[in-house]
């Protein structure tokens, strides 16, 4: 992820494109919630993405707003002030299109086409294909296939890493079954195992530490004589 988003941040080609990489793989959004985001969706003064839809492109090329995937994928991402500085960047970059397009009501799409169009979750796809590409042209250790869907899975699991709890990782990803976000836990190896027992480990010696102090009695006046 580090090397990937360097290497966006530095491109002379595909430097434009680091906020939504760095958003997607620190919100965890599906890219349709991302495509289906417009100007009342963020609110950079509270910090708050607000994820009630998304942006479909049918079969036959219709643009339809639809619900979240489910029930739980309604929700408020909190941002990071790292996230809310890459939309503050993308809102202040926004050229507003010749024709505002409203799709079901919804207009002021944060990436609109030539045409005034949003863009949709395929443009995202060719993009990161193409900036994967270049990055494997210009460097002999390659990286694997990075897509939108790889940013999600990769935030889902470097929070499970960090020790998020379960329910609140869930309500981030917008899982209706826990166990879809559990499954994440399962992907941790013996490494991640052993720096989980390592933090355990510091945090119990931490509270032994706190509960010595407490057993110590301050050190009294009376205990002194003046000379």
């Amino acid at each position: 992820m580090r090397k990937f988003l360097k290497f966006v941040h530095d491109d002379n080609v595909y430097y434009k494109y680091y906020e939504v990489v760095y958003i997607l793989f620190h919100t965890g959004m599906r890219i349709s919630e991302f495509c289906g985001l417009t100007l009342r969706d963020i609110d950079l003064e509270n910090k708050v993405i607000n994820i009630d839809h998304q942006l479909q492109r049918t079969s036959d090329m219709r643009l339809v707003i639809e619900s979240t995937k489910t029930n739980a994928g309604t929700r408020k991402l909190p941002m990071t002030d790292e996230v809310a500085q890459c939309f503050r960047v993308i809102i202040e970059d926004r050229e507003a299109p010749e024709y505002e397009r409203v799709v079901d009501g919804y207009a002021g799409f944060l990436f609109t086409d030539k045409s005034g169009y949003p863009e949709v979750a395929m443009h995202w796809e060719h993009r990161f294909n193409h900036m994967v590409k270049r990055y494997n042209d210009i460097y002999r250790v390659q990286i694997p296939n990075i897509t939108p869907h790889v940013c999600r899975h990769t935030y889902c699991s470097n929070m499970a890493k960090s020790g998020m709890n379960p329910k609140t990782l869930q309500y981030l990803m917008g899982h209706s079954d826990i166990g879809v976000t559990l499954n994440t836990y399962t992907h941790l190896g013996l490494e991640d195992a052993t720096d989980e027992l390592k933090r355990m480990e510091e945090l119990e010696n931490a509270r032994k530490e706190l509960e010595k102090n407490k057993e110590e009695k301050p050190v009294s006046q009376k205990m002194f004589r003046a000379i």
